[in-house]
């Protein structure tokens, strides 16, 4: 029987994994499916219980499942259970498995985009400090990076974060933001602000340097406020489009038992959807 694969989340329509997957499906010429599933909170155990019983090859997790689906796995991932967090599982024999691969993506995204930064990054601003921070400065301190520094509104989680990672973490308080630009190589704002419809990150980059690293993995709009003003100032802007489509290379490959490849002509086909909205 062909791999039927999904993506689960409570709401999930906005997800363009299905627009992703189907293109490398059809790239590759295989056999298989990749579908939407909305999940309710409650109904999730039973959903897991149907991909143990064969329902599903495997698949994807989105909000608001990504931290209840790791208890109820197997076996996952270093990252997944740093990060506290699960977006991919696939069954191997009777046994079900998780990772997290936000990590590797943003990591693959930056290193596509910016050939050679982790050899010229010394410190890091990390902005957030919920689960896309904490799979960020996990992602930032097992390439070695010598400081990452986290800013959050409530400085306690920013400071839980820090504890929990431990070194090179710490954590500094909202209001120092403005000046940690200046001293920062990379700077990453993992926050749902600068969003379609969400208000606009408040980060003063007037102390950016010229070939800083401005990340912002906020997808819609495609150049958020953050980066068009990064670009402005001499700073190499990196959106989240990319890491959107390079999180989807482990699955699938685990899946399909195919490696693709994130090309130009995918991510275009990504972009004109976005804009399309």
């Amino acid at each position: 029987m062909p791999p039927r694969c999904f993506v689960i989340g409570h709401p999930v329509a906005h997800s363009r994994s299905p627009l992703i997957h189907g293109t490398w499906l059809a790239e590759h010429g295989l056999a298989g499916s990749y579908e939407r599933v909305d999940v309710a909170p409650a109904d999730l155990p039973a959903f897991v219980d149907g991909i143990r019983a064969g329902a599903f090859t495997g698949g994807n997790v989105t909000v608001p499942h990504k931290e209840a689906m790791l208890p109820l796995l197997d076996d996952v991932s270093e990252a997944a259970r740093a990060v506290g967090a699960v977006n991919t599982v696939w069954r191997e024999g009777d046994r079900l498995c998780g990772d997290n691969t936000d990590v590797s993506g943003f990591l693959a995204h930056l290193d596509a985009t910016v050939p050679g930064w982790d050899q010229r990054v010394g410190a890091a601003l990390v902005l957030g400090a919920g689960g896309a921070a904490r799979g960020i400065a996990f992602a930032l301190k097992a390439r070695g990076l010598g400081r990452i520094l986290l800013v959050n509104r409530s400085r306690a989680r920013a400071d839980d974060l820090a504890e929990a990672l431990g070194a090179p973490v710490e954590a500094a308080d909202w209001h120092e933001r403005a000046g940690l630009v200046a001293a920062a190589d990379l700077i990453v704002n993992t926050t749902a602000l600068g969003m379609h419809g969400q208000p606009p990150l408040d980060l003063d980059l007037a102390g950016l340097r010229p070939g800083t690293i401005v990340d912002d993995i906020v997808y819609v709009p495609l150049k958020t406020p953050l980066l068009l003003e990064a670009e402005r100032r001499g700073g190499i802007a990196v959106d989240g489009l990319g890491m959107l489509l390079h999180q989807a290379v482990p699955g699938f490959a685990r899946w399909f038992g195919v490696t693709p490849a994130v090309t130009p002509a995918l991510r275009a086909k990504l972009e004109a959807d976005i804009l399309r909205d």
